[in-house]
């Protein structure tokens, strides 16, 4: 069996997808995205579409060396992103071709289904208890909130306070056995993290999320002597050598790597592995489409270590101007959604061949005739600064 074709699509509300095409008929779909950055991922998967015509499409360890070391320059969010889409539809064309799931592939499943959380509250969060509430009595067990709009490096406790208020309002809306994540962004610089990380103990959330940026590594410790919060990064980070940094300075509670970001299944399967010997938990980060959700569940199968994982179903960023054919996009791209089935908070294995995904082909191709052009928002300070987003 040899690789013929590879062709990337641009879909919206903001992702990009590829598929892999062999001369034994099989396909295999991924999702290689940077948000804000599809167009320029879709253009390293051309670049690396040599690499791929004519291999056997079962090498992918070798094939994902090849893409990482054949090039003098490596790691970073495009080409890990493009890498990742990639690996992604390997592994589901060799479930096709053996007739098995991917996790039964790796080793098989240490568990029968994974807990999810849903998200409320948008980019600057507001109704945020009835959002839980609904969410709750929709059977989820957990949610994810932003925490704050824009702060400055120091900046004025009132935000701090308006922080407080709306995640004393869902703890107070759900109750002391729901599960309450609360994402900083990266929005937050380590002055005022300090304070807000020390502040939420009250309210015991589930974990706070990037407290500070992954580029400032050495900040964790000090947050974690903060407060007694378990802390979640390592969405914007790309390798396992990435992590392996993070991992060392020994205050990180969760690790999130991307499947469509850090390298994909292959990549992410090592990272878990990693953290595991750290005894840190993994809880992939995917508030993208199908076909990556789809991927997480592979890893959240055979991992110890995995305990909850992001999905984007009736997330804020799916909103688009141009309404889909339904009322979420996750499920406007898959023919087989009753396979992604939820109950009492958690979803079941897939259980189809390769990732366990049917796409609708015709979907991405009339979307790929229009592709989108998102864009991350740029904020601004009152001062004018540019705000992290």
């Amino acid at each position: 069996m040899k690789i013929t074709n590879v062709r990337a699509y641009l879909v919206r509300p903001r992702w990009c997808m590829v598929e892999i095409t062999t001369d034994a008929g099989l396909t295999g779909w991924g999702e290689p995205v940077i948000e804000g950055r599809a167009a320029t991922v879709r253009a390293c998967v051309e670049e690396l579409t040599p690499y791929l015509i004519g291999r056997d499409p079962g090498a992918i360890e070798d094939i994902w060396q090849t893409l990482y070391r054949g090039g003098f320059y490596r790691g970073g969010p495009i080409l890990m992103s493009a890498i990742a889409g990639i690996d992604q539809a390997l592994w589901d064309i060799k479930g096709k071709y053996f007739n098995a799931p991917v996790w039964k592939l790796m080793g098989g499943a240490v568990r029968e289904r994974i807990e999810v959380y849903a998200w409320i509250g948008g980019d600057r969060p507001s109704d945020v208890a009835a959002a839980a509430l609904e969410k709750k009595a929709q059977g989820y067990r957990a949610v994810k909130m932003n925490a704050t709009e824009e702060l400055r490096y120091v900046d004025s406790h009132t935000k701090i306070d308006a922080v407080l208020e709306r995640v004393a309002q869902v703890r107070e809306a759900v109750g002391r056995g729901f599960g309450i994540a609360v994402d900083f962004h990266g929005r937050v610089h380590k002055p005022m993290a300090k304070v807000l990380a020390k502040k939420l103990e009250e309210f015991d959330p589930m974990f706070i999320e990037e407290p500070v940026l992954c580029d400032n590594f050495e900040d964790f410790p000090e947050i974690a002597h903060a407060c007694s919060i378990p802390i979640a990064t390592g969405e914007r980070l790309f390798t396992r050598w990435d992590f392996k940094r993070l991992l060392e300075q020994g205050a990180v509670d969760i690790l999130q790597p991307d499947l469509s970001h850090a390298g994909g299944i292959t990549e992410v399967k090592k990272i878990a592995a990693m953290a595991e010997a750290y005894d840190v938990a993994l809880a992939p980060h995917c508030p993208l489409g199908p076909v990556a959700l789809m991927a997480c569940l592979q890893i959240d199968a055979t991992c110890h270590n995995a305990f909850i994982q992001e999905q984007s179903i009736g997330i804020h960023y799916n909103a688009d101007s141009r309404a889909l054919s339904d009322a979420d996009a996750v499920l406007d791209y898959m023919r087989n959604r009753e396979d992604l089935t939820y109950k009492d908070g958690f979803v079941t294995l897939p259980k189809r061949p390769g990732l366990g995904i049917e796409v609708n082909r015709e979907r991405v191709l009339a979307e790929d005739e229009h592709p989108h052009a998102w864009k991350n928002p740029v904020w601004r300070h009152e001062d004018g600064s540019v705000a992290e987003w």
